[in-house]
């Protein structure tokens, strides 16, 4: 197996055991991650990157992602979620085929890891068919990141004889499906998990007969709460008293959720995601990293929809951070009349957002989220003379609140080498982005000769 030797980086481990190293040496042998020192004499034969001038991290992790809207970028920088919802998920969600899904999750993918995520939850909630699941995980494989399929369902307005979506249970023998074939292996890079709709967008029986289907499974499943009126108001308190909350539940957003109800998902363990950009835009009200940090709930956080927001990990930090910290300021100006002396969140724990507490969410802390020898490989440097980043006086503080895209130099996922030098190797991706933008302008086509129609009826 390939050995790599990453040489003379400013290596921030995430590992509280190992701590970080001013200047330091990784070396990973195949997938994973053998030795982390301060130096580690080249094995024979081994490649050497020389991290010199670099600051080398684990790679980042975005726990909630809806990949599929790629290809849309920026159309609802605008919206808030009732539009949202009639625009993407009634609209133009529906004109979506196989190879829309495709080359969306590909290209998605793709984005992520020139960005320095090596880790996607891909939240794929709009796979009407088994060939839009297929044509999803074709899309997240063939780009070579890691990722965390959740399978969904979609949400259109139901045709003459259907059930609303609200009213329909995740499909179990699709489930079963993956979970036999495509996402059988538990410890490759892709793996498998639930997209519900939970008692905010489903009725009691359809939120009951998922959170079993989870439970019988055995995966994580996830679920978004908010933006509105929940359709079964005590929900989460009826999964407690079905035994149905666990540390495999995962919340997104939240926000409006009651103390009470915190108080009860936290002490079942239920693990929550923050997507702050979204949830400005959307109305959803203040993030919950506050409430979630004095209940010991561990914080993991994504950017949410691709629409609306950039799958940009770095500035997904940025805002989570400064959200509550302004929070906290504000609750220290009313309480003292004058301004905290010092912040109440560090850059570091805003990392470990990104990293560790990501890899928690996914019950891949074995794995992944920090340099420690023996998990999978998932590593990025950052150049540090990079104009956005330089000078760097403290490394942890610059990778959160300096650094981005531009100063990405290279990414490794289990191993292999997927950006390198500032360049992303991946052969024909002129012709791919060219097939993204003919879907794109497929989809938006196909939506408005459809509202033509509908007005002109």
């Amino acid at each position: 197996m390939a050995r790599v030797l990453i040489k003379g980086g400013t290596v921030i481990t995430m590992d509280k055991r190992l701590r970080d190293l001013k200047r330091g040496d990784v070396l990973v042998d195949g997938e994973k991650i053998v030795e982390v020192a301060r130096e580690i004499a080249p094995p024979p034969g081994a490649e050497v990157i020389d991290a010199a001038g670099m600051i080398v991290i684990p790679g980042l992790i975005n726990a909630h992602l809806h990949t599929w809207q790629s290809g849309l970028r920026g159309i609802g920088g605008d919206w808030a979620v009732p539009q949202y919802m009639a625009n993407m998920h009634r609209g133009l969600a529906t004109h979506f085929r196989p190879e829309d899904i495709y080359i969306a999750n590909l290209m998605g993918a793709l984005t992520s890891i020139n960005s320095g995520t090596t880790t996607i939850v891909d939240w794929c909630h709009n796979n009407p068919t088994p060939e839009h699941t297929d044509a999803a995980i074709d899309g997240l494989e063939e780009s070579g990141i890691r990722a965390a399929f959740f399978h969904g369902s979609p949400k259109p307005n139901p045709k003459p004889g259907e059930k609303h979506f609200s009213e329909q249970s995740m499909p179990r023998g699709e489930v079963e499906r993956l979970m036999k074939g495509r996402l059988a292996g538990k410890d490759g890079l892709l793996s498998p998990g639930l997209a519900i709709l939970g008692p905010t967008y489903s009725v009691w029986d359809v939120t009951r007969r998922d959170m079993e289907l989870a439970r019988d499974t055995g995966l994580i499943v996830s679920m978004h709460v908010g933006g509105g009126a929940a359709m079964v108001p005590d929900g989460f308190e009826r999964l407690a008293a079905e035994k149905l909350l666990s540390a495999k539940v995962n919340i997104v957003h939240g926000n409006n959720l009651s103390d009470k109800v915190l108080k009860i998902t936290a002490n079942a363990g239920v693990q929550y995601t923050v997507t702050a950009d979204v949830e400005f835009q959307m109305g959803f009200c203040d993030p919950l990293t506050g409430k979630l940090r004095v209940l010991k709930s561990p914080v993991s956080i994504g950017t949410d929809v691709e629409v609306s927001a950039r799958a940009d990990m770095f500035g997904c930090m940025r805002s989570t951070l400064q959200a509550q910290r302004n929070l906290d300021n504000i609750g220290h100006w009313k309480a003292h009349n004058a301004a905290p002396e010092k912040v109440s969140v560090t850059c570091r724990e805003a990392l470990e957002w990104a990293t560790v507490n990501g890899a928690k969410m996914l019950h891949q802390e074995h794995r992944l989220g920090s340099l420690t020898p023996g998990k999978q490989a998932d590593i990025v440097l950052l150049r540090a003379d990079d104009l956005t980043i330089f000078p760097v006086q403290d490394p942890v503080s610059s990778v959160v609140t300096q650094g981005g895209v531009s100063s990405v130099d290279t990414v490794m996922v289990a191993g292999t080498i997927m950006k390198r030098d500032g360049r992303l190797l991946v052969e024909g991706l002129a012709g791919k982005k060219a097939t993204l933008r003919r879907s794109a302008e497929r989809i938006l086509s196909d939506f408005a000769a459809r509202e033509r129609g509908r007005q002109a009826a």
